[in-house]
């Protein structure tokens, strides 16, 4: 810490005007901006800089704890000071239960670095995300890419169709990201006004925006037509591809965002407050997402009995389900027909059962049709067409789809649907050496049976075996409605589980959702180029 009088001196890194003890030092820093790092000679190269702040990133998000601010007071009198709005990253699993920044392992630390270098923050989808190093680093090099490697579209382009896409869901936490991000690159802060501000090449996308995060399978090669052959507006088949990965990749993190409860950081609108801090030990995001205060973790004894008997029932069913494949084989009539079944009860999952969810910020100004949703879908007995996967599939036709007009994407999208499909540990709450396939596929196609996708070679009569009722209202809410989300809807599944294994599932509905999103807009792009 520098001594001395402000003026004409470089900038301080610590508010403080005193020195402080040695063991001190470390903890008492906040950078205020990357030019105090050119003022003390450091070189502002990626690495370094990022290197740097990473290592002093532990004191900054969380300065308001470690230093008094009496002096701060005294010396800004006038200023208020912003403290966090809830504790640690997620309003849905508790703060110590998460890692933290400053005591991670080699390997966690590598990716945080890597995250801070990217982003220019740590943000809080990172620090909950970092439960699964694997796929956390797969998530990383794919957003990167999509966002600032060469492409064909511009970067405040990409960004712009991140806010729309994200805008769908009400997920003001990724809006407020990206038209930061926009601004950055150099958007025109007036198509942050309503996307009739912005060209008649973004507008255009709307229609297929709002299909996909809501009805995707109702896109046909009419609706790709419209987007390629507008005389002055037309996009490419490349720029479309681009923009349709973004579109379902932002879709589905708004889904990982609501489903994990994530929080804005103290920086974000809505991460912050100016009022001093309450007698009670919730905040108001707390009731809004439908805690009122009491200790609803698996933890609790009242909670134990039933929940570890819901675990061993089951493994139990896990069991059964396995002896009866062996055993005997339906036949493929059979096998449909199970299937239409699951498909038909999945419509009558209430996806939000009637539940006060947080209330979102008006984000409607970005996009358009806010009354189109998939609950007007599901309640108008309107039925979803089969989507057969034998037919055209992420492998045999997807994937080279998007690599041959997008390159190397369709490789990065392949890794990261393997990691979240194939992603195991062996364990199911408090038991090892545990194989779990047989839940994550029922998981995986549970969300694609939704979306009207049928594997031929699954009985889907596994679904109701496996999948309760809670859980199913939790997979279809995250997956169609996330904005509905709310705490009570996570704690009520598998309350005996891991907060790293609810998370897991997170990640399963996210690269499904976008997996589903993609096999209806690839079909189309493939039907019109054919």
């Amino acid at each position: 810490v520098l001594p001395g009088p402000r003026p004409r001196q470089p900038p301080l890194l610590c508010t403080r005007t005193g020195p402080l003890p040695p063991l001190q030092q470390p903890r008492s820093v906040s950078v205020r901006s990357s030019q105090h790092l050119a003022a003390f000679g450091v070189p502002h190269d990626r690495e370094c800089g990022g290197s740097l702040a990473l290592h002093l990133l532990p004191a900054c998000p969380s300065q308001d704890r470690q230093c008094l601010w009496g002096d701060v007071r005294e010396e800004e009198l006038g200023i208020r000071i912003p403290r966090p709005l809830g504790h640690g990253p997620s309003r849905f699993i508790p703060e110590k239960e998460t890692v933290e920044v400053g005591r991670e392992d080699a390997a966690m630390h590598a990716l945080f670095a890597d995250a801070f270098a990217t982003l220019g923050r740590l943000d809080n989808v990172t620090l909950v995300m970092v439960f699964h190093p694997q796929y956390l680093e797969s998530f990383l090099k794919t957003q990167h890419y999509l966002l600032q490697m060469d492409g064909p579209l511009p970067l405040h382009y990409r960004h712009y169709i991140g806010i729309m896409a994200a805008a769908r869901h009400q997920c003001s936490y990724l809006v407020n990201l990206h038209v930061n991000d926009f601004l950055h690159v150099g958007g025109d802060p007036k198509w942050l006004n309503g996307l009739e501000n912005a060209p008649q090449k973004l507008q255009n996308l709307g229609e297929l925006n709002k299909m996909l995060a809501h009805r995707p399978w109702l896109i046909t090669k009419e609706h790709i037509e419209q987007l390629l052959k507008t005389e002055e507006n037309s996009w490419s088949l490349a720029e479309l591809i681009h923009a349709v990965v973004l579109l379902t990749h932002y879709h589905s993190l708004a889904s990982f965002t609501f489903g994990c409860g994530i929080s804005p950081e103290i920086d974000c609108e809505g991460g912050h407050t100016f009022r001093p801090p309450s007698v009670s030990n919730y905040c108001i995001c707390d009731i809004s997402n439908g805690y009122h205060g009491g200790d609803e973790h698996p933890g609790s004894p009242a909670a134990s009995l039933p929940s570890l008997c819901e675990v061993e029932a089951l493994m139990e069913k896990m069991k059964q389900l396995q002896e009866c494949r062996d055993e005997e084989e339906a036949s493929q009539e059979e096998m449909a027909t199970r299937f239409e079944r699951e498909k038909r009860e999945s419509m009558l999952v209430c996806s939000s059962e009637d539940e006060e969810s947080a209330p979102a910020r008006d984000v409607s100004r970005h996009f358009e049709d806010t009354s189109y949703g998939y609950k007007d879908f599901s309640r108008h007995g309107m039925h979803v067409p089969t989507f057969r996967a034998q037919d055209y599939s992420w492998e045999d036709h997807g994937y080279s789809l998007v690599n041959r007009l997008y390159p190397d994407v369709g490789q990065l999208l392949d890794e990261k649907f393997h990691i979240a499909y194939n992603l195991t540990y062996n364990t199911m709450a408090m038991h090892k050496d545990v194989d779990t396939s047989m839940l994550r596929r029922a998981i995986w196609n549970y969300i694609h049976c939704m979306f009207g996708i049928r594997y031929d070679d699954y009985d889907y009569g596994e679904i109701n075996q496996l999948l309760d009722r809670s859980f199913k209202v939790y997979i279809k809410t995250v997956v169609c409605t996330p904005e509905k989300t709310t705490k009570r809807m996570y704690d009520s599944f598998w309350r005996q589980f891991e907060h790293s294994e609810k998370v897991h599932v997170n990640l399963l509905l996210v690269e499904a959702r976008m997996q589903a999103e993609l096999l209806y807009a690839l079909r189309a792009i493939t039907r019109y180029m054919t």
